[in-house]
C-alpha cells in the first residue's frame, strides 16, 4: 500500500472506528493458557477458560477453548506494508432526522458469555426477532470443514463481455473470515492479483462484501491485503473497495468497549464476550492497530454498482437508517462515531439479522422493498452462507443430520432478485470471487 494512503473511494473518507459482534457459533481459537474475561458485573471475579452463552428455550451453550493458533503468512502474500494513520478526517453530513426517535436499546436477548446463570434472566425474543437472526438468539449448527456431497443448487458464474472503453469489469468477494490463503488463491485465479499478491487487473473494480475477520487464522492479514490493494488498484485506474459487515462492528466493539456491560433481556452482555463466542482470534486482537480501526469505521454499508445493490447482510434493517444509500451510510457513520456502547451494540444486533429473502412467499417482496428504496434490479449480499440458505445443513433446532452440498458459485434466489455470495469458507464451502453481472 502506498504510504499515507488508505483509498476507499467516493463517499468513504477517513474516520474513527468501533467494533462488532456475532454470527454463527464456531469454536473459539484461544491461547494454550486460558485468560480472563470480566463479567461486567459488580464485585464479580473474571471468568477463565470457557465462555457460556444463554439462549431462549435452550440449554446453556459452552464454547470450549482450543489450543492457540499462530497463523503464518502465505508464501504468495506480500509482507504487510507500512500504514500512516495520519489522515484528514472528512466530516460526514449529520442527518439527525434519521436518528431522532430511533430506538437504540431494545430488550432483545443478548449473549451473556461470562456471568453465572443466576445473574441472567433470559427472556423470550421480541416479536421482530422471530423474523430473523439476532446476536444472542440460539444459533445455527456449525458444519465441519470436511468435503461433502456433490454439486448443490448454485449458479455457475459466466462472464459477460463488457466494453473495454468504459469502466473495467466488476467483481465481488464474499465473506473472507480470516482465510487469507484462500482469498489470495481466488483473487489470483480471477486475474486480479499476480503471483506476488500485487494488483494486476488494471481498471477492474473489486468490491468486498464485509466480514474480514473472526473464525479464520489471519483476519488482520486480510485487512492489510485489502487496504494495500485499494491503493494499488487506484493507481492503476481501477478500484478495490469494501462494505462494512457485522463482524467489523463486532471487532470494533470488542476493541473499543471491551468488557463494558450492555444490559439486555438476557442479562448483562459485553462485546468482548460476544467477540470470543463468535470466533474472535487472540492473534487478530494483538495485531489490531488504530489504522485498521479507522479503515473499518469509514466503510460504507451499501452501494449501487451497475444496477446491483451491494449489501453485507440479507436483512431489511438498512431501511431503519435512511431512504437513500447516502442517508444510510451517513447515518451509520454518525452513530458509530458517537462512541456509545449501546448504540454500537444496536447497530451490530440489527446487522446480524439474516434470511429476510429466503422465504418463497415473503422473500421476493422484502428484496423489492430494498430495491424500490435504494435502486437497482438485484441485491448482492454476503452474511448468510449458501448451505444455510439452501436448507442443506441442520436447523435452528440443532439437527445436524444433513451435510451441505458442495458450493461452486453464487446462489440466485428470491425470484431471481437476490444473489448470495457467502460460499461458507468456514465450513464445507468455498470463498467466492465472481464477476458481475451473472449470466443466468
Amino acid at each position: 500500500m502506498v504510504e499515507g494512503s488508505m483509498t476507499q473511494g467516493a463517499g468513504q473518507g477517513p474516520a474513527m472506528r468501533t467494533e462488532t459482534l456475532r454470527d454463527f457459533r464456531v469454536p473459539v481459537t484461544e491461547p494454550a493458557a486460558p485468560y480472563a474475561v470480566a463479567t461486567g458485573l459488580p464485585d464479580e471475579a473474571p471468568v477463565y477458560g470457557e465462555y457460556p452463552a444463554y439462549y431462549e428455550d435452550a440449554p446453556q451453550a459452552v464454547v470450549p477453548p482450543q489450543p492457540g493458533y499462530a497463523p503464518q503468512p502465505p508464501a504468495s502474500a506480500p509482507p504487510a506494508p507500512h500504514h500512516d494513520p495520519r489522515q484528514d478526517p472528512r466530516q460526514d453530513p449529520r442527518r439527525e432526522e434519521h436518528l431522532q426517535g430511533r430506538p437504540q436499546g431494545h430488550s432483545h436477548p443478548h449473549a451473556h458469555a461470562d456471568a453465572e446463570p443466576e445473574h441472567a434472566t433470559p427472556q423470550g425474543p421480541e416479536e421482530d426477532d422471530l423474523e430473523g437472526y439476532t446476536p444472542t438468539y440460539r444459533d445455527l449448527p456449525v458444519i465441519g470443514r470436511s468435503p461433502l456431497g456433490g454439486p448443490g443448487d448454485t449458479v455457475q458464474v459466466q462472464y459477460v463481455p463488457q466494453d473495454t472503453a468504459g469502466p473495467g469489469p466488476l467483481y465481488v468477494v464474499g465473506d473472507v473470515h480470516g482465510y487469507l490463503d484462500e482469498l489470495v488463491t481466488e483473487l489470483h485465479a480471477q486475474g486480479l492479483i499476480d503471483t506476488e499478491g500485487r494488483w494486476s487487473a488494471g481498471n477492474a473494480r473489486l468490491w468486498f462484501l464485509g466480514d474480514f475477520t473472526d473464525r479464520g487464522p489471519d483476519g488482520i492479514g486480510v485487512i492489510d491485503l485489502v487496504m494495500r490493494l485499494s491503493a494499488e488498484a487506484a493507481a492503476a485506474g481501477g478500484y478495490c473497495k469494501a462494505l462494512m459487515g457485522n463482524h467489523e462492528l463486532l471487532l470494533i466493539g470488542a476493541k473499543r468497549f471491551g468488557d463494558t456491560p450492555v444490559v439486555s433481556g438476557a442479562g448483562t452482555a459485553t462485546f468482548q464476550a460476544a467477540w470470543l463466542l463468535n470466533g474472535g482470534q487472540r492473534t487478530d486482537m494483538e495485531r489490531l492497530q488504530d489504522v485498521h480501526i479507522q479503515w473499518m469505521s469509514r466503510l460504507d454499508a451499501a452501494v449501487l454498482e451497475e444496477d446491483h445493490l451491494l449489501l453485507h447482510s440479507d436483512t431489511t434493517a438498512y431501511l431503519d437508517y435512511g431512504d437513500s444509500i447516502e442517508d444510510v451510510n451517513d447515518t451509520i457513520h454518525e452513530l458509530l462515531n458517537r462512541g456509545d456502547v449501546d448504540i454500537t451494540w444496536d447497530l451490530f444486533r440489527k446487522f446480524t439479522k439474516r434470511f429476510a429473502f429466503r422465504d418463497e412467499e415473503t422473500g421476493p417482496q422484502a428484496v423489492r422493498e430494498l430495491l424500490d428504496t435504494y435502486g437497482g434490479s438485484r441485491v448482492v449480499h454476503g452474511h448468510s452462507p449458501i448451505p444455510y440458505l439452501l436448507g442443506e445443513v441442520g436447523t435452528e433446532d440443532g439437527d445436524e443430520s444433513r451435510g451441505p452440498e458442495a458450493v461452486d458459485g453464487p446462489h440466485v434466489y428470491a425470484d431471481g432478485l437476490a444473489i448470495a455470495m457467502d460460499g461458507g469458507v468456514t465450513m464445507a464451502g468455498k470463498l467466492l470471487v465472481v464477476r458481475l453481472p451473472l449470466s443466468d
